[in-house]
């Protein structure tokens, strides 16, 4: 059984290992290991965990069970759109996969900010598992993003929204 509470300094080892186990099994196929290993370094690296970990008007969560981490999900206030939360991250341990733990993160998620009236996401426009999961949460697609921009990825993405209840 998996609780979801905040994350704290001693979760990042372990937020570390899911984050990369997890986006390996979902993007290495569509990107080969090498641009992913380069992604993982960036992303999830000691210091980017601990930022997020320490930002302000952000929620970092985990699944935990006691002993390990199940699932990890990070959303913050955007800095550009009104009273618009973005979710830059909900993982599961792939072996973890629909048993209900992503459902569970994203439903805390969704009540952590009271002022949001938009939660926000990019999806890759191949990962037809998460964008099922996103659209049967309520999220509708509302754009695309290159993400060719000096700096960024390359890689493209849906842009996603949804309309949060108000509080």
């Amino acid at each position: 059984m998996y609780f979801v509470r905040t994350a704290s300094e001693p979760d990042l080892g372990k937020i570390r290992t899911l984050l990369d186990e997890a986006f390996r099994t979902t993007y290495a196929g569509l990107y080969g290991e090498a641009k992913v290993g380069e992604l993982v370094a960036h992303l999830f690296s000691p210091s980017a965990l601990q930022a997020r970990l320490a930002r302000k008007n952000a929620e970092f969560l985990v699944a935990d069970n006691g002993k390990d981490i199940g699932g990890v999900g990070y959303a913050a206030m955007s800095d550009e759109m009104t009273k618009t939360v973005m979710l830059h991250l909900l993982y599961v341990r792939p072996p973890l996969h629909r048993q209900g733990i992503g459902r569970e993160i994203f439903a805390e998620l969704e009540t952590c900010f009271p002022d949001a009236e938009i939660m926000r996401l990019e999806v890759e426009p191949q990962n037809s598992t998460a964008i099922a999961f996103y659209h049967a949460h309520g999220f509708e697609d509302v754009g695309r993003n290159e993400n060719d921009a000096p700096g960024q990825s390359g890689i493209p993405a849906l842009i996603l929204e949804k309309l949060l209840p108000a509080h």
